[in-house]
């Protein structure tokens, strides 16, 4: 019964070092602010955060969507449009994309892909 909770510690920590991996990976920082996505069973959201000056520029998530429907991947890229389209209002056209400890794979692929149609460049 312990070899669970010890499978467990092990995923974790190699998700723990992904997520420190992908963000230290990001060079200079403080010269463009990085979009965070984080995925939950049913929704996606994601945020610009300025580390520069430690604030949230803007976020969007898929539970402010209305009368949208498809699957997950097809919301995750309606919430990456939307995304993409605030941050373009506050003059924000080049970021870096943080996946955090998440593959890019699926949903987060169809999310920056969404970004990249709105106009981000990354």
């Amino acid at each position: 019964m312990s070899f669970g909770k010890q499978f467990q510690k092990k995923i974790t920590r190699r998700a723990t070092r992904r997520k420190y991996r992908v963000k230290n990976s990001q060079v200079s920082r403080t010269e463009k602010p990085r979009i965070s996505v984080f995925r939950s069973l049913k929704n996606i959201s994601g945020q610009v955060i300025d580390d520069s000056s430690k604030t949230t520029l803007c976020s969007f998530s898929s539970a402010h969507l209305k009368d949208f429907s498809g699957d997950k991947t097809a919301v995750a890229k309606q919430v990456g449009l939307e995304l993409g389209k605030i941050a373009l209002q506050k003059n924000v056209s080049e970021v870096f994309f943080d996946r955090g400890n998440y593959l890019y794979h699926g949903r987060i692929s169809a999310f920056a892909q969404g970004l990249r149609e709105s106009g981000l460049k990354f």
